[in-house]
């Protein structure tokens, strides 16, 4: 399996439990890893034939600028469900960054990896 890789990709959003949190729009950045096959695009030299990695953080920032989560957990859950459902992504690999959350550290954030059960017993 191969990866197409999306790094540093900033959004700002509604995030955080604190009122002060409810009331501004903070940066998170996002660090992704999707696993897909590149051989058919490599041979045809076709963007249909590929993980359009522009769609995806076109999809992403559309989705993360308009939510309100109150934790990067549900919102690193929700971004990988709508990578695997919707560009039909087997594995994902996502880091989520949320700098200037804790006074002295560089980054705070989550790594998540999520996947769909491969119908024909190949591993990702």
């Amino acid at each position: 399996m191969d990866i197409i890789y999306l790094k540093a990709l900033k959004i700002d959003t509604i995030i955080g439990i604190f009122d002060w949190e409810r009331q501004i729009k903070q940066t998170v950045i996002l660090d992704l890893e999707m696993a897909t096959d590149i051989r058919q695009a490599a041979s045809t030299d076709k963007i249909e034939d590929t993980l359009n990695y522009k769609a995806v953080a076109k999809r992403l920032m559309d989705f993360v600028q308009n939510s309100e989560f109150q934790l990067v957990e549900t919102l690193a859950e929700r971004i990988s469900e709508i990578i695997l459902t919707e560009f039909s992504v087997p594995w994902i690999r996502l880091q989520l960054n949320k700098p200037g959350a804790i006074r002295g550290a560089q980054e705070v954030g989550i790594i998540i990896e999520r996947g769909k059960k491969p119908d024909n017993g190949q591993k990702f």
